[in-house]
């Protein structure tokens, strides 16, 4: 994304401080025109003049906690481009408070007002509402989408040198990207498979199984015994989900705002070199699925509402040119034998029988 010319630039610091399983969170609810206003995010502020990211951090974190911080990491540089207004450059850290009780610290600092601050776990400050959040309920507040971004980066342990994350007029994430390189962004979908109007980043989608489009891709021949070979797909061993299982012939996600047609036709070409028109996609119908594992490490939810097509024309074998990243090799297999495979659990797959069964019934063939 080319970042607009003629904008303001501010710098500024933000820290997510650790204890005890917990990062302290603040519930910017006090001013009306806070521009994070509703949101929860960690502690910090702007520069100063002639002061560094590490100076600005620290004294931010004294103004905003009463405390000061033993020992910090920084994490990464996130270039911020709102709609409007201001671009900000903030230098995102994780730390660690002073052995200090914090409620405490805050007590002593606030002064004469200073039973009127603290209620219970919520301590409440000039800027917003303090409170120590379990790491495992951070992703249930009200969060920027771009603040998951980092939040799933800083659990998986990795620093970056740089991020850039733009919103539109609607505060909704429209552009992200990592190192230089774009991040997918999916619409989040209702459960009737309308957009929530929410759009969610890739990795954010699948730590936390949020529903999402996507496109299947059957394509079909018709064999010697006048019945329908399938051509499926063995993942590559880089796939994020599923690494080295069979597949469908080719399928992915729709990605925000764009058409289930597009994808279609965008995927087909990209991950197995056939390059088809709308025309020749039919529709076979929407099939919902959900399932959970452990890849690489990670663990990976997948919520997806599936558009489930069959491509309509014949397919020659020279035809086919495959996205080594994405796909180390292709079969051709009857269907009513890839169904019997896949019931009888003799093939490391991520193939769903549900599916198989859709696409048999809509070409009326018999694969019991």
């Amino acid at each position: 994304m080319k970042i607009p010319e003629n904008r303001n630039v501010k710098s500024s610091t933000l820290c997510y401080i650790e204890k005890d399983g917990c990062y302290l969170m603040m519930h910017r609810v006090i001013k009306e025109n806070d521009v994070n206003h509703d949101k929860w995010i960690g502690v910090g502020g702007h520069f100063e003049e002639g002061e560094t990211a590490d100076e600005c951090l620290v004294r931010e974190i004294r103004e905003e906690t009463g405390i000061g911080i033993a020992s910090y990491r920084y994490r990464g540089l996130i270039t911020f481009v709102p709609h409007e207004g201001s671009i900000e450059l903030m230098h995102l850290y994780t730390g660690d408070l002073e052995g200090a009780d914090l409620s405490l610290s805050i007590v002593k600092e606030a002064g004469a007002d200073a039973e009127d601050r603290v209620n219970g776990n919520e301590i409440v400050m000039d800027e917003g509402v303090l409170e120590w959040i379990p790491k495992e309920k951070i992703w249930d507040l009200e969060l920027w989408e771009g603040d998951k971004i980092f939040f799933r980066l800083i659990e998986e342990d990795r620093d970056f040198e740089n991020m850039l994350l733009a919103y539109d007029e609607n505060d909704q994430l429209c552009a992200a990207e990592l190192e230089g390189e774009e991040l997918e962004l999916f619409d989040v979908l209702n459960d009737d498979g309308t957009r929530s109007g929410v759009v969610a980043e890739r990795g954010v989608v699948h730590k936390r199984g949020v529903l999402h489009g996507t496109v299947h891709i059957w394509v079909l021949r018709e064999n010697e015994d006048g019945r329908y070979d399938v051509l499926v797909q063995k993942r590559s061993q880089q796939k994020d989900s599923n690494p080295g299982c069979y597949d469908i012939s080719a399928a992915g996600h729709i990605k925000s705002g764009g058409t289930v047609i597009d994808a279609a036709i965008r995927e087909t070409e990209e991950e197995i070199g056939i390059r088809a028109e709308e025309k020749e996609f039919e529709f076979v119908g929407i099939h919902h699925g959900f399932y959970q594992d452990m890849f690489h490490g990670r663990e990976f939810r997948d919520n997806e509402m599936m558009h489930v097509f069959i491509l309509n024309r014949e397919v020659k074998d020279e035809e086919i040119v495959l996205q080594e990243s994405e796909v180390e090799s292709v079969l051709w297999m009857d269907i009513a034998e890839l169904f019997e495979i896949l019931r009888r659990e003799k093939l490391k797959h991520c193939i769903y029988e549900e599916e198989v069964e859709m696409v048999a019934e809509h070409l009326n063939i018999s694969i019991n």
